[in-house]
């Protein structure tokens, strides 16, 4: 049987709700979020265990038919609105990667809707080199922002921000499932990047892990069991 959590169940969960929000540390394996309708308010924050960064990788698995904008992850700081920013531009338009509000486009990506993608990116503070990989494969390396990463992250999945915390508009809002979000503090490899998008074994996020992940759900977000086929995946 399916075994579904409403948000509101979350809320009355919490001992200490704030705001309408409710701080879980949980395993979310074979879980997943999902965003069901547009809106300015649905949103996760996922609390990463460290604050600064000269390398990112974010990997995460995503279902969605939108045709207009919408965001992936959003990491915001007081040195940048878009200190990492994955975000989908409308009509089978580029993915855009933004490190400390420099973006970058990665067209040609594959882009069907209502079809599950495994997607990676990584980048490195040294070199500003930024790489996006959909299932396995990779894009070509393109120089984005060179240089660190300070300032306490604020990292939200279903929203876009605007200002750190806010200034998000339901036109640009993810609607559809994530699941499996990870980030590391260093680029990861080609090969741990390919086991990720077979569902092997991987070395999971040391910033943000999905198997061990604290988070604060606000809005119209159901945590459900995971749609991906996993019959056929060896663990």
């Amino acid at each position: 049987m399916q075994t579904l959590f409403i948000v509101s169940i979350l809320f009355t969960a919490c001992a200490q709700p704030v705001h309408n929000s409710c701080a879980v540390l949980s395993d979310l394996s074979g879980k997943m979020f999902t965003f069901p309708v547009e809106s300015d308010t649905a949103r996760v924050r996922l609390l990463p265990s460290r604050v600064d960064f000269t390398s990112v990788t974010v990997c995460l698995r995503f279902r969605t038919d939108l045709d207009r904008d919408y965001s992936l992850f959003s990491m915001a700081s007081r040195g940048g609105i878009n200190d990492f920013l994955i975000f989908k531009k409308a009509n089978k338009g580029p993915l855009q990667v933004c490190t400390r509000n420099k973006c970058i486009d990665f067209p040609g990506l594959p882009d069907e809707p209502n079809t599950w993608y495994s997607s990676c990116t990584t980048w490195d503070s040294n070199s500003g080199s930024t790489q996006v990989w959909i299932n396995g494969n990779p894009s070509t390396t393109v120089v984005g922002f060179q240089g660190p990463l300070d300032g306490a992250p604020f990292i939200l999945v279903g929203q876009e921000q605007d200002s750190v915390g806010g200034g998000f508009d339901a036109a640009q809002s993810f609607v559809g499932m994530i699941t499996d979000v990870h980030m590391w503090d260093y680029v990861l490899s080609a090969c741990e990047i390919q086991r990720f998008a077979s569902h092997l074994n991987f070395t999971p996020g040391d910033v943000i892990n999905w198997r061990a992940l604290d988070f604060t759900i606000t809005g119209d977000v159901v945590v459900k069991d995971s749609q991906i086929n996993r019959c056929s995946h060896s663990e």
